[in-house]
């Protein structure tokens, strides 16, 4: 088959969730199929590079856009439509894609993420109904209706629930008219699946689940120790300008963190992940809590951090910080809403909590029992064994056949 990919971002390197799932696809798909790719680049990104050079055919960029806060403002107050449509569309850059597309017939085009969609549907009303598989990384209106419900809980952030309930309106509306217009529909989950199916019952749709790639989170393996200290060692990673991560970050280290000290542990809490967000700042003065900012390798504070802790209380699909951290074998803790998407139990795969309080037991339970911990963290790695990528880029594949493609 002859496929164009679009993504929000160049996918290497693949630095966190969007870029990961789009780098491990374009790896599985290349191996059997011709591959062109589209990608918008932020201001300060490289040019391409990396082996997702050597995979596909034909590598076609154009800017993102930059948008001023006074032109968000006007587009949440005048448009119908979500600022997840708005924020990376560029005219010019429909104008490159139209370019490509008057020279290459692909089979089909796949649309990686809700950000890209604006401009499949552009290309739906302009051309010859082209095939368009909508790969969907979340449902974003259930992914921003619960962002509205966690600021609403908290006064201080109801200017934030306030934009949120607005953008969830908007969202239904355009998430809505996206999946009955593509061809056909991807999910990360099963939870996920049943929501795209009640809005386009008609429409081929397979799970194709976020992975890990096995071989490389390797637990056996040797990584170096980047704690400087005894510990114990509390990680959690992400892209910390995301809101979900800045909501968990700060709860834990608010709310939980306190809780545990309490109860006799001197534990560190390490946000890994770049861009962290100007809320964060409150943190950094912290001698207990450590922002690193961008690393160039995950794995050595997974592989030494006594808890992986995911304290999300908002968001959607699957966590790919979650399977990298079962690949690790780490103990995990993490909310019900963190490991949504996934077949665990609570005690088997990973501990859950969903409170303050109920976290932090989890987490001095696990710590004062570390055969316990490495149990949970070794069932954990068998699960996440079912999630290679070797596995998860034939059902992809497998929708193409239902399609008629292969």
């Amino acid at each position: 088959m002859h496929l164009l990919l679009l993504t929000p971002q160049f996918p290497y390197p693949p630095h966190q969730g969007a870029t990961l799932r789009n780098f491990h696809l374009l790896r599985g798909l290349a191996v059997r199929h011709t591959v062109d790719l589209f990608s918008l680049l932020a201001p300060d990104d490289d040019p391409p590079a990396g082996p997702v050079r050597e995979w596909v055919r034909l590598v076609v960029t154009a800017p993102q856009p930059r948008r001023t806060a006074r032109q968000r403002l006007r587009n949440l107050l005048t448009s119908p439509l979500p600022d997840m449509a708005l924020r990376l569309w560029n005219p010019a850059a429909m104008a490159v894609l139209e370019d490509y597309l008057s020279r290459h017939r692909p089979d089909i085009i796949q649309v990686q993420g809700l950000e890209m969609a604006h401009y499949a549907l552009k290309l739906l009303r302009r051309h010859e109904r082209p095939l368009v598989v909508y790969d969907a990384y979340n449902v974003e209106a259930i992914l921003q209706e619960r962002a509205f419900l966690a600021d609403l809980r908290r006064p201080q952030r109801w200017p934030a629930a306030a934009y949120s309930a607005v953008q969830t309106l908007k969202l239904r509306r355009y998430e809505h008219r996206f999946v009955r217009m593509v061809t056909a529909l991807t999910a990360v989950s099963a939870v996920d699946a049943a929501l795209l199916r009640a809005l386009a019952p008609d429409k081929p749709l397979a799970i194709v689940s976020n992975g890990v790639d096995m071989a490389a989170y390797d637990p056996d393996a040797a990584y170096p120790n980047p704690y400087p200290s005894p510990g114990p060692h509390l990680v959690f990673t992400g892209k910390m300008d995301f809101r979900p991560n800045v909501d968990a970050a700060l709860w834990f280290a608010e709310k939980v963190l306190p809780r545990l000290q309490a109860a006799g542990w001197q534990a560190h809490f390490w946000v890994v992940g770049r861009s962290p967000h100007p809320r964060l700042e409150r943190l950094r003065g912290r001698p207990d809590v450590t922002l690193t900012g961008a690393v160039p390798d995950v794995r050595p504070y997974l592989a030494h951090a006594d808890l992986f802790v995911a304290p999300l209380l908002a968001g959607g699909g699957t966590r790919l910080k979650l399977l990298e951290a079962m690949a690790m074998a780490r103990p995990i803790v993490s909310t019900r809403i963190g490991a949504e998407g996934f077949p665990v139990c609570d005690g088997q795969e990973m501990a859950l909590a969903d409170t303050a309080a109920e976290f932090a037991a989890r987490c001095a339970q696990l710590l004062s029992h570390p055969d316990e911990a490495a149990a949970l963290g070794r069932r954990g790695r068998s699960l996440a064994a079912h999630y290679d990528w070797g596995r998860i880029v034939p059902a992809l594949e497998g929708l193409y056949q239902e399609l008629g493609l292969i």
